[in-house]
């Protein structure tokens, strides 16, 4: 009787439901707001869709698509089941009677890893390396990447053959490394002296009054940290050289900033965001104020925002700290070759 039922049941199951199976999840659009795109078989409803991706009709699907459940659902409708903390896994572990079907991304022309990262919820890029199997900082256009794991249920959904084991990842801590420590000089209290009565000196003819020099100090760079190692510029010094070598390496001059990374401290793999060089180009970045320069590899473009206005580049913090700029905005001279 079991066997029977279990073939009656396999029998009443969507014929899109069966051949999902053989097909990768496509994530779509960009955090908070992700989904993946299902078309609607003759017999799926709500419910069986809820099922198979582990959401709640609802609360997530039909709201998230602006439908009323009570009109039903259409054969060869498209609609958009949401990835959410609910059924959606990027760090941790998923629950015991739930399986992890991986969700992929195609890579777009000029495409970054750091651009991707930013898209999938600012994951982690060394996470994103270990899920795919990338060695290096360049993907080429048209690969997929995993970047993350739908959860769903072992035995609700006809997904579940699709899952995957997803490599124990744990997020990635705030930067602890000790800072320089930040002095402020405080004018000392003058008590003020007693009025006296002021008495008037007689009226003398004095010269013109000469204009008054003004000595401006030079800019004085941030002291280095002694408790983080120099790495003479950067792992990526002896691969810049290689890069420029039969060419000369082109010049630019512009203001830069800083972005956070967790790279660089231990190793001095330095990485910057910039609009023109291409991805895993080598850009050296000199700072006449400090008389330092440093050298980083490109990850991506700058991402068009606001607060991005007039930026050459973008440089992560172990970099800035390196070039003594700190985590201020700061002029920089650059030196490069496209690849």
């Amino acid at each position: 009787m079991r066997v029977r039922f279990i073939s009656i049941l396999l029998l009443l199951l969507p014929v899109s439901a069966l051949l999902a199976q053989d097909k990768m999840l496509m994530a779509q659009g960009a955090a908070p707001s992700l989904y993946i795109n299902h078309t609607v078989a003759p017999k799926e409803n709500y419910y069986s869709i809820g099922r198979m991706y582990n959401t709640s009709p609802k609360d997530q699907i039909a709201p998230f698509n602006g439908l009323q459940m009570e009109k039903g659902l259409s054969p060869a409708q498209v609609i958009k089941v949401p990835l959410t903390t609910n059924n959606f896994l990027q760090y941790g572990n998923p629950a015991a009677d739930e399986v992890l079907v991986p969700v992929y991304h195609t890579v777009k022309e000029k495409e970054g890893l750091y651009r991707i990262s930013v898209t999938y919820n600012k994951i982690d890029l060394e996470t994103l390396k270990q899920w795919n199997n990338i060695q290096g900082d360049v993907v080429a256009n048209g690969v997929k990447l995993i970047i993350g794991y739908l959860k769903v249920k072992k035995e609700l959904s006809p997904l579940a053959s699709m899952a995957k084991s997803m490599p124990v990842v744990d997020r990635p801590k705030e930067d602890e490394r000790p800072k320089p420590a930040v002095i402020v000089e405080t004018p000392p209290v003058v008590k003020e002296a007693p009025k006296k009565e002021v008495i008037q000196p007689p009226v003398v003819k004095k010269d013109p009054p000469q204009p008054v020099v003004v000595k401006t100090e030079p800019v004085k760079p941030v002291e280095a940290n002694p408790n983080i190692p120099d790495f003479n510029g950067g792992a990526f010094r002896g691969e810049y050289v290689s890069q420029n070598k039969g060419g000369d390496a082109g010049k630019e001059s512009g203001a830069g900033n800083v972005f956070k990374s967790t790279s660089g401290w231990s190793d001095g793999k330095y990485y910057c965001l910039h609009n023109s060089a291409q991805p895993g180009t080598i850009i050296k970045i000199s700072c006449a104020a400090t008389g330092k320069s440093v050298y980083a590899k490109v990850l991506d473009a700058i991402p068009d925002i606001r607060q991005n206005n007039g930026l050459l580049i973008r440089i992560s913090n172990a970099a800035a700290e390196e070039l003594g700029v700190g985590a201020n905005k700061f002029d920089c001279t650059l030196s490069y070759t496209n690849q």
